[in-house]
């Protein structure tokens, strides 16, 4: 187990994507045979996947298809909703009261749970307590955006794990703070990040934006700040990452070498347009641009939106295969159009490293 890697799979197929990259990293090598592991998905609220607010019920199915196949039967999947939304609700909207039917797994309400108060550096949390009976923790959040954390993935995904009441108090703290000490209480052994399609703006979704990858790992502040990276954040923007690393939950990326991506994105099918995608979409001329190509961009976009700088544009951004061996004139993003006068290299190219060209010609 390394836990300073980053594994990616790119495409659209959940349960062979899940296949490929857990036999890639043999994880059946680090869990004893007779623990107890919990599947903890991002169902903060009753909406299926495609609303890009909640974990795909075909990654959660492979990834227990995987688990089962390799021997393990002492599988759980937990969770609970926001204040406001019933978990149990979640679980029939969402596809996994099927899951749990078909491969026998209990599903576990944490809203109904009694809780623990756990003393971390001086700070108290209330953790559920069936979170704390766990032997294997597999950590599956959605890639999004969020109003007030800017990002939502590893490490505010465990928010889920505490009551309600201890929800709102995270929230009277400013979140940031709470959210980097629970994952030092709770420790996440595997996280799967879904990267298939996430909301870019909210974290209950509406707005969802198709980004056909998977993205696997052990380590919540590596994977979240390599996932701050693709939204166009640096690490140290996002407040809970930063205390994460300062408080030893995990270390930040620091290299492209800590990436290993098992295959490549050749996928062109076009993202569904949400509002907030077809009003930056304007600034784009687009050829038939892989999913996670585009999507880099559209975050990059929104980033500019944010900070007042949209609209200093001076052209369209060009992006896509249709755009390979043309010398075009102004930008281009990815690498198909590597002979444009300005581009930026990557296949996909990352937001952050979109923003910073895009910034020098405004």
């Amino acid at each position: 187990m390394d836990r300073d890697k980053i594994n990616i799979i790119y495409g659209n197929e959940a349960k062979k994507m899940i296949f490929d990259v857990l036999s890639k990293i043999n994880i059946e090598d680090y869990i004893d045979k007779n623990a107890l592991i919990a599947i903890k998905p991002n169902l903060v609220v009753a909406k299926p996947s495609t609303s890009g607010a909640t974990t795909s019920p075909e990654l959660v199915e492979g990834t227990v298809q995987y688990l089962k196949s390799k021997g393990f039967d002492n599988i759980i999947i937990m969770e609970g909703s926001w204040v406001g939304d019933r978990t149990s609700r979640a679980f029939e909207v969402c596809g996994y009261t099927q899951i749990a039917r078909k491969y026998n797994v209990p599903l576990i309400d944490l809203q109904k749970d009694s809780y623990t108060t756990c003393y971390v550096d001086g700070m108290e949390i209330n953790v559920c307590e069936q979170v704390l009976k766990v032997d294997y923790l597999i950590n599956m959040p959605v890639l999004k955006g969020h109003c007030q954390t800017k990002i939502t993935c590893a490490l505010k995904n465990l928010k889920g794990c505490i009551p309600n009441s201890e929800k709102r108090r995270f929230h009277s703290m400013g979140l940031h703070k709470p959210i980097a000490y629970l994952n030092k209480a709770v420790k996440s052994h595997l996280i799967i990040v879904d990267g298939l399609m996430g909301d870019l703006d909210f974290e209950e979704g509406g707005n969802p934006v198709q980004m056909d990858r998977i993205i696997v790992g052990f380590d919540p502040v590596l994977i979240d700040s390599y996932v701050a990276d693709l939204m166009g954040y640096d690490a140290e923007e996002i407040t809970h990452i930063k205390i994460a690393k300062e408080i030893g939950v995990g270390n930040c990326l620091a290299s492209s070498n800590q990436i290993y991506e098992l295959n490549e994105d050749f996928n062109t099918r076009k993202i569904p347009r949400s509002r907030a995608v077809e009003r930056l979409s304007k600034y784009v001329e687009e050829r038939d641009a892989c999913s996670a190509c585009y999507g880099s961009l559209i975050h990059a976009l929104a980033r500019l939106d944010e900070q007042g700088l949209l609209r200093k544009l001076k052209g369209k951004i060009c992006i896509g295969q249709g755009f390979k061996r043309v010398e075009g004139k102004g930008i281009g993003v990815g690498a198909c159009t590597r002979y444009f006068e300005q581009n930026v290299p990557g296949c996909p190219p990352t937001a952050k490293d979109i923003i910073v060209l895009l910034k020098k010609d405004i």
